[in-house]
């Protein structure tokens, strides 16, 4: 098994920036994909920006020139740096990845995994 957890989340003023992290722990071979999604109050959670194991990027069009999201296989860890933040911008900003990790049983297994999400809220 393993686990993400998100961090990097915080209060800052419009324009400012923040860089948010996803670190994934446990026994891991693989990361196929990762990808930060956000969910503000009253609102579906949406995909902010992905990126695949052929490095291609996606992004949303309100974030795109805004937003950069890498990953650092090495540190088992992706990061979403997020520039000229805008108040509406706040949200819970999620991780997610496609893992293959080791199970209890000492087998590997590919399948989704999601952090629980870090805060992140823009002022005026």
């Amino acid at each position: 098994q393993a686990q993400l957890v998100e961090s990097g989340g915080g209060l800052v003023q419009a324009g400012g920036s923040l860089r948010l992290a996803c670190v994934a722990s446990g026994t891991i071979s693989r990361i196929n994909h990762m990808a930060w999604h956000r969910q503000a109050p009253g609102k579906r959670r949406e995909l902010v920006a992905s990126i695949h194991s052929s490095g291609l990027t996606v992004y949303d069009d309100s974030v795109k020139g805004r937003f950069t999201i890498s990953r650092d296989n090495t540190k088992n860890t992706g990061y979403l740096q997020m520039n000229n933040l805008k108040p509406e911008d706040t949200a819970v900003y999620s991780c997610d990845a496609e893992l293959t990790a080791r199970y209890g049983d000492g087998h590997y297994y590919t399948r989704g995994y999601w952090g629980k999400g870090t805060l992140v809220t823009v002022s005026t």
